[in-house]
């Protein structure tokens, strides 16, 4: 689920103006103002309030020119503090002045629609490389972010579009609407994979880092293309269409101490926790129940060292006496599980992967940050991983071995940015493993844009 600030904030050209705003040295200065006028005439406020901030930190609005409450102001210097944010050359107009106990700090931004069109290569251990083309838009409609997303390979091609409008009806609900489409036909598995599925949703920010989401959709998958020679299961797991309803309910939470906007707060304890609940193929004779967990924690240990603790529990159930499929079903491994291959564990028959209604996995890192190696941010860790899949609806009469199986791996881990392009490299050996489980030593992932 993804997280999308009250104040929808640009990666791109409005985190330039912020960074332009907070550096640059101002002409005019509140300290240049002149103070001949009679100090009786001064105004004291309690407050500084900044209005009209799209994708400008307001924190930088209100420190760029030092404006600051419990000082006493002239009107001339108010002049001065509006004379200098306009000289920052981010606004079109600015307005500064008492309303009560506040100043007010008025703004209206010059880049109101900021956006950008990216190509992207990228590499990722479950997909291979993968080809993108991606656009985004802020303020595409009024308060309404846009987005569209292609990637492509060989074996996958998906098709992703958001919009999300903040604050509709004029309360604090925000409201989205997310469409995916995909195919994936790997060359481990027996059968092919397409989905497409479209969903408006509505977004309480119960707290700045509190959220709770719902939504009602459609969506329609199947299972084609199984091989003459594939699992007798998978065979019989074939379906042309399933298209029907769902609904989602989803809760997440989050939080680091001491937080700064724009800083990378490497260093800062942290956690998060995600609740994930879908209702699949509402009204059909497949329904689903797919409950899902992911918690986080970062935990300060020394001086650029931490340790990051992470849990993922999830399961599967037909609520109406049906069985899952294969494309229900969860398949942990490479990125998922280090050490093990993209659907590398979990129940097996013979060489085809059948994934498992049930999956837990239990991750402890220990991170340090070694700052700029030859003018590259670089960071390392080691870690251990513990979990499983396991669990079938029909394991063919007791042919099919789906007890909890646990899993284990040691590795180490190295994360750095070769010339803005961040890539992520992990070297995993397993300590416990079952017959049939597909290993993998070496796990890399990186993106570059064009």
């Amino acid at each position: 689920m993804t997280i999308l600030p009250r104040q929808i904030i640009p990666l791109g050209a409005a985190s330039d103006m912020a960074h332009c705003i907070r550096l640059l040295a101002c002409p005019i200065t509140v300290a240049a103002a002149l103070t001949v006028a009679d100090p009786a005439a001064a105004k004291v406020f309690d407050t500084v309030e900044v209005r009209g901030a799209l994708f400008i930190p307001e924190d930088d609005i209100r420190m760029t020119c030092g404006a600051e409450a419990g000082i006493d102001y002239l009107d001339l210097e108010l002049q001065a503090v509006e004379d200098c944010l306009m000289s920052t050359g981010v606004f079109e107009t600015v307005a500064v002045y008492g309303e009560g106990a506040a100043l007010v700090i008025d703004v209206q931004e010059l880049n109101t629609r900021p956006g950008r069109i990216d190509a992207s290569l990228a590499y990722a251990s479950d997909d291979g490389i993968l080809a993108g083309l991606s656009f985004e838009r802020y303020n595409l409609f009024d308060r309404t972010y846009g987005a569209l997303s292609f990637e492509f390979s060989p074996a996958v091609r998906r098709l992703s579009g958001k919009l999300y409008r903040t604050e509709v009806f004029e309360t604090d609900l925000d409201m989205g609407f997310e469409f995916v489409a995909g195919r994936d036909a790997y060359d481990d598995r027996s059968y092919v994979h397409e989905s497409i599925r479209a969903e408006p949703y509505l977004a309480w920010p119960i707290a700045p880092s509190t959220r709770l989401e719902g939504g009602i959709g459609i969506r329609g998958h199947r299972l084609t293309d199984v091989d003459g020679d594939a699992s007798a299961l998978l065979l019989g797991e074939e379906t042309d269409d399933i298209t029907a309803p769902y609904l989602r309910l989803s809760l997440s939470h989050e939080y680091i101490s001491g937080a700064e906007e724009g800083a990378r707060n490497w260093q800062n304890f942290g956690y998060s926790v995600n609740v994930d609940q879908y209702y699949w193929n509402v009204g059909t004779d497949d329904p689903i129940l797919d409950s899902r967990l992911a918690a986080r924690l970062r935990v300060p240990v020394a001086q650029s060292l931490r340790l990051l603790v992470g849990f993922d529990a999830s399961v599967l159930n037909g609520t109406d006496g049906n069985a899952t499929r294969a494309i229900d079903r969860y398949f942990p491994g490479a990125d998922s599980f280090r050490g093990f291959a993209p659907r590398g564990i979990g129940p097996r028959d013979d060489d085809d992967a059948l994934g498992g209604n049930k999956f837990v996995k239990a991750s402890l890192e220990l991170q340090r940050d070694f700052g700029d190696v030859f003018k590259i941010p670089f960071q390392g860790g080691v870690f251990v991983e513990y979990g499983a899949s396991w669990g079938l609806d029909d394991t063919l009469d007791g042919a099919i071995d789906d007890d909890w199986h646990a899993r284990s791996t040691f590795g180490v881990s190295f994360n750095f940015d070769i010339a803005g392009t961040p890539a992520s490299v992990y070297v995993a050996k397993p300590l416990s493993k079952e017959g049939g489980d597909e290993t993998q030593i070496v796990g890399l992932s990186l993106q570059t844009w064009f």
